[in-house]
């Protein structure tokens, strides 16, 4: 930005009203009078015409939140406003609007210039985000610390005894924000006992069954989840000050649903029980062998949960589902199992906050859930409407 012309400035005698509060300040008479008037000089900016255009297309083309204001400031100058007046106008205090304005008309283009890159070699650099993006992979814990999550104030801390660079609780967020942290929720897990190697082998040897699939064949995720009475208590919008409250039935109930997600398809097939045992998986398999009548073989991946390896389930496949093939996914590995997205849903759409006063209506909100979350996933149930008299009602009222 080049500044051609140098703005004229002049100061006119104006008048300021104050007071009865500001009486001790300024001149006292004998009438001692409820407003007194003193006299004070005021800035007056007349920008040449290319100057003006040039701050105007300034304000509307830069990306500099900052400069923009400081052009702002002295347009509204040029206008005529008092610094009180511009100061309301673009958020600033007066004292700043009155620098910014005698800056420029000292310094010209150099007054607009953001003076903070002289302030030095920026803290914030490479290597204190790389120390910040290794203080998020631990725990407080880790360096001797009581608390087991992470605050800004405990990060600036650690940060310093790491890199001995000591910045403010505002320049931690700011590093946050670069490096788009988030604060969530961690994800509960188990170590699995299986050695790292053979873990591996056996995830690829069931990839490769889904990858090779052959056409007369079908291979099923298979799962159980449950369903308490008791809704699930999970975040949702609110209002500034209000909280919502969700009723508890008081007396927990539970159901018990065995599901098999097709992973070519993502067909889901399933059946309900009051107690998750041995029986509710063999219904699961004979329904499964009713969906698919021509299927050679049906592999079901599952986990190692006792129900999939009863005497009970081995006697019913020696005898009844012979065709069936199960494949154990390596001891606590849910991210492995493509159903455990399903009932996640579930969760997430009905089961939490809900306001079910009976475990029935409860159950028949999952199950229209599962009717029309298949094929899963694609099919966007979480959008889906209740279309009963009882929703009409609901509606109408």
């Amino acid at each position: 930005m080049v500044v051609s012309s140098i703005p004229i400035i002049s100061y006119e005698t104006g008048l300021i009203v104050s007071r009865p509060s500001m009486k001790k300040l300024l001149p006292q008479n004998e009438s001692a009078k409820k407003w007194q008037e003193v006299k004070v000089k005021r800035i007056v900016v007349k920008l040449p015409r290319s100057v003006k255009h040039l701050l105007q297309r300034i304000v509307k083309k830069t990306k500099d939140a900052a400069l923009r204001d400081r052009c702002r400031i002295v347009l509204l100058y040029n206008e005529g406003l008092g610094c009180d007046t511009i100061a309301d106008r673009v958020g600033r205090v007066p004292a700043t609007v009155v620098r910014v304005v005698n800056r420029f008309l000292r310094d010209g283009e150099d007054g607009l210039e953001d003076r903070r890159n002289e302030n030095g070699v920026p803290k914030v650099d490479a290597d204190l985000l790389e120390a910040m993006v290794e203080l998020l992979g631990e725990s407080p814990e880790d360096y001797g610390y009581l608390r087991s999550t992470w605050s800004q104030e405990l990060l600036s801390r650690v940060l310093h005894e790491k890199t001995r660079v000591q910045v403010s609780r505002s320049t931690i967020g700011r590093m946050l924000a670069m490096l788009n942290a988030h604060w969530g929720r961690p994800r509960p897990t188990v170590i699995s006992p299986m050695p790292k190697a053979q873990k591996t082998r056996r995830i690829r040897r069931i990839q490769k069954l889904i990858d090779n699939l052959p056409k007369n064949e079908v291979v099923v995720y298979e799962d159980e989840v449950d369903i308490h009475l008791n809704p699930k208590i999970g975040p949702d919008w609110m209002l500034p000050g209000q909280q919502k409250e969700v009723v508890t039935p008081g007396v927990n109930k539970k159901r018990y649903i065995a599901g098999a997600l097709n992973a070519k398809t993502g067909e889901i097939v399933y059946v309900t029980a009051e107690k998750k045992d041995s029986d509710l998986f063999i219904r699961l398999l004979a329904k499964l062998k009713n969906v698919c009548p021509n299927a050679k073989r049906i592999h079901v991946i599952l986990d190692n949960y006792s129900i999939h390896s009863s005497k009970k389930v081995q006697i019913s496949l020696r005898h009844f589902a012979k065709n069936f093939v199960l494949h154990f996914l390596p001891p606590y590995s849910p991210k492995y199992n493509a159903i455990e997205k399903l009932w996640k849903q579930v969760h997430d759409n009905i089961t939490r906050n809900h306001k079910c006063s009976t475990i029935e209506q409860l159950m028949e909100k999952v199950e229209k859930f599962l009717a029309r979350a298949s094929p899963f996933p694609g099919s966007r149930p979480s959008v889906a409407k209740v279309r009963s008299a009882e929703a009409r009602k609901r509606r109408v009222a």
